[in-house]
């Protein structure tokens, strides 16, 4: 079951989609798209743990999936804080999962933000 669809993806043709190691963009043909991405705090790191998948069956043909399916954590005796984000997205090409991790001494947020921006 998801977590969380992002229905104004669903649908779309995204003529690139790139990751960063920080983050992961979806390019419309027109400029417009989305970033999946953490703006970084002091005490925190947030990055693309591990891509399952290839992002290129998500180019050039209309996205089926694109959802939030979880989160993990883990904390240790100090309080530092581990946390897992994991998003899946697919077209009739296949799928692609994609596990952001975020390390924080417990204080920060660790959230993945989704950023829609225009050309």
């Amino acid at each position: 079951m998801s977590y969380f669809v992002f229905d104004d993806m669903i649908g779309v043709i995204f003529s690139s989609v790139t990751s960063t190691g920080d983050g992961l963009t979806f390019r419309k043909p027109d400029g417009s798209g989305f970033r999946f991405y953490h703006e970084q705090d002091c005490c925190e790191s947030v990055y693309i743990e591990s891509v399952a998948g290839d992002l290129s069956d998500l180019e050039n043909s209309p996205l089926l999936q694109a959802e939030k399916v979880g989160t993990e954590h883990e904390t240790d005796e100090y309080n530092n804080v581990k946390q897992w984000t994991f998003y899946k997205f697919g077209s009739i090409k296949g799928s692609v999962t994609v596990r952001f991790l975020g390390t924080s001494n417990g204080y920060y947020s660790t959230d993945v933000s989704r950023n829609i921006f225009t050309k």
